[in-house]
Order: structure tokens, then sequence, then C-alpha cells
């Protein structure tokens, strides 16, 4: 048998039902990509973007890692960021992060994991520097609360982008979100560190616009 068979009899139904609700949507949704949403995420296989926020493909544009992390020498997720920010005209960039994340319990630990070591640098980084607040945590508590820091650490890696600030500088609409996921009740839920112009960032990462 095919080892993919199951998956093609679970994607023709899934088609089939999308259809039965709405004869036109893959017709409609083959002719334009309007999305509102950009979605940073992390691959865990248990955070599925669309299904979380109850929205249809085509509604999130969705950018994926271990441990929804923002580098500035990712260009991956800059590429990401700039098609949706400059291209898709999104409005809102969910930074999303999930308790009970791997990848943030992994930079709690002094285990050797391989070549991931290097891509969660910047995580025990930040649980270095929040050594002291994580102190009032136990167990489970403190790798949670790694979780909320690093969602709004990554909140502040993508507002500090040139991408985002040159959208605010042509006065875009544009925010950014830090939202966390909880896999043990299927809540999501916002963590109040909006950010939606320069007025909001620290001025050393304030950027002036190009030109003359």
């Amino acid at each position: 048998m095919n080892d993919l068979q199951d998956l093609i009899e679970r994607n023709q139904r899934w088609a089939e039902a999308i259809k039965q609700e709405d004869p036109q949507f893959f017709e409609k949704l083959a002719k334009q990509q309007t999305p509102e949403y950009l979605w940073i995420g992390c691959s865990d296989a248990r955070v599925p973007a669309n299904e979380i926020v109850g929205m249809l493909p085509g509604d999130i544009f969705v950018h994926r890692n271990v441990a929804n992390v923002v580098l500035h020498t990712d260009l991956n997720c800059l590429s990401v960021i700039q098609y949706a920010v400059d291209v898709l005209q999104v409005k809102h960039i969910l930074v999303t992060g999930h308790y009970g994340c791997g990848g943030v319990r992994a930079s709690l630990q002094d285990t050797q994991f391989g070549l991931i070591d290097g891509w969660l640098r910047t995580i025990r980084d930040l649980a270095y520097e929040q050594r002291e607040h994580l102190a009032q945590f136990d167990g489970e508590a403190r790798v949670d609360r790694l979780c909320e820091l690093n969602v709004i650490q990554q909140v502040a890696n993508v507002s500090h982008t040139t991408i985002v600030q040159n959208a605010w500088h042509r006065g875009q609409s544009l925010a950014v979100h830090g939202c966390i996921y909880g896999i043990k009740d299927g809540l999501w839920k916002n963590l109040n560190v909006t950010v939606s112009g320069l007025e909001q960032l620290p001025p050393q990462y304030r950027l002036r616009p190009l030109g003359p």
C-alpha cells in the first residue's frame, strides 16, 4: 500500500467537506491571497495556526520554526515577514508561543542536543538574563514562564526590524502581538505586549527612514 494513501484519502475527504460547505471556496482561494494576519509560531505539530483560531486556508500567512524565534540573521523568517508586510499588507503579526515548548525547556538544561543548540542560544541567553525572575518558579511553571518571556522578546525582535519600522514610516496599519497557546486546554491568549508604532520602541531601536 502506498505510504501516503491514508493521507491522500484524508485530503480528499477534507476537500469534499469544504466544497460541500462552499462550492466555490477553492476557486476563490486560487485567485487571490489576502490574509490580514502573519502567524510566527513554533514548529510543534500540536500547534496548527489555522485550526487554533478557527480560520480556513488563506486567512493566515504562516511561518514556523522551533520555539518561534525571530533572529536578525534568519533570512528565511525575515523574507516571510517582508513578503507579508510589503506585498500582502497584513495588518497583524501574531507571534505565538506555547506552554510546555520543548525548545524552551531545552534552553533551561545543560544537555547537548546537537545543531539545535545554536538555534536555541538566544533563549538560553534570555533565561540567563532573567535568572532572578525565573528563580521564583519551579519545574513546569519555570518552563512556561520562559515560554512567555520568549514570546515577549520575539515581539521586540520583530518590531525592531527595518521591515516593520518602514511600514510604520509609510503610515501602514500594522501591529505586532504576543500570544501564547495552551496545549493542555486548547486556549490561545493575548500577552498584552502589542507594539503598533515607533513611539513604543526604545530610542536605541528606532531607525530613521531611508532617503536623502
